[in-house]
């Protein structure tokens, strides 16, 4: 069984929903998908993209990003942690899987996540461009540090049991070095919002070999101390320099 990344697919784009529909509808019918967030903020569109995935792959792991959670229109109303709640039914009655995946000695984990400022404290500047401090609701007196505490208590202490091989994925970013070196300063402002130390730790003490991640759009494949980082985001249409617009098969098990 093949395993493939992809996140940040983002079909409220025509284009990107074309691509979708467009995939074989045989070539990966034996392979598995993480699909490492940012797919909509529609549930409608959620379930509709998911379900197109679920039809083409035996299975298809999903972990949400902020997108997922933005709440918007008619959900104005409803929190983000209520909006969690909804995609977790969505993907499941669409045929995919919000839990821990396991075959023979191989255990792949999602990671729950958001950001929580570990890699650097918010400017004002940043706070007026970042839509997810428009688009996301939380409950009185919760923010994003709150929210990254809230999802990881989600994960929960796995047993690793006769896994003798495990694979995590999140879709915010676990260590901040993962941007790369040419990213232009100006770029730098966003760190804050990348992701969590929080999220490193935990595929830490899993043992984890490999860690699929998404949000950055920037696609990459490095090792460090031992484990190997994966990126595969399709991003926006216009993303073309830093994203492949394919698919990535990242290992088989």
């Amino acid at each position: 069984m093949r395993i493939f990344a992809l996140s940040d697919i983002h079909v409220d784009y025509d284009a990107n929903a074309e691509w979708v529909g467009n995939l074989s509808k045989y070539d990966y019918r034996d392979d598995l998908l993480i699909l490492a967030g940012d797919v909509t903020h529609d549930l409608k569109l959620l379930a509709w993209c998911v379900g197109e995935f679920s039809a083409r792959f035996k299975h298809v792991l999903f972990v949400p990003g902020n997108h997922d959670l933005w709440v918007l229109g008619k959900e104005k109303g409803k929190t983000s942690l209520q909006k969690f709640i909804d995609v977790k039914a969505t993907i499941e009655d669409s045929g995919a899987s919000m839990r821990s995946f396991r075959k023979g000695d191989a255990l792949i984990a999602p990671l729950q996540g958001w950001y929580d400022y570990s890699f650097g404290e918010p400017t004002d500047e940043l706070r007026q461009m970042w839509a997810d401090y428009r688009a996301c609701r939380w409950p009185a007196d919760f923010g994003p540090v709150e929210a990254a505490a809230h999802f990881a208590a989600m994960n929960p202490p796995l047993e690793i049991g006769a896994a003798t091989r495990v694979i995590t994925f999140s879709h915010f970013l676990p260590r901040i070095d993962l941007v790369p070196f040419y990213v232009p300063r100006k770029h730098r402002i966003l760190d804050p919002v990348l992701g969590s130390a929080r999220i490193e730790a935990e595929l830490r003490r899993l043992g984890s070999c490999l860690h699929v991640y998404g949000h950055s759009h920037i696609n990459r494949s490095v090792h460090i101390d031992g484990v190997r980082y994966v990126n595969n985001a399709f991003g926006y249409p216009h993303e073309n320099m830093i994203a492949s617009k394919q698919l990535y098969c990242v290992d088989e098990i």
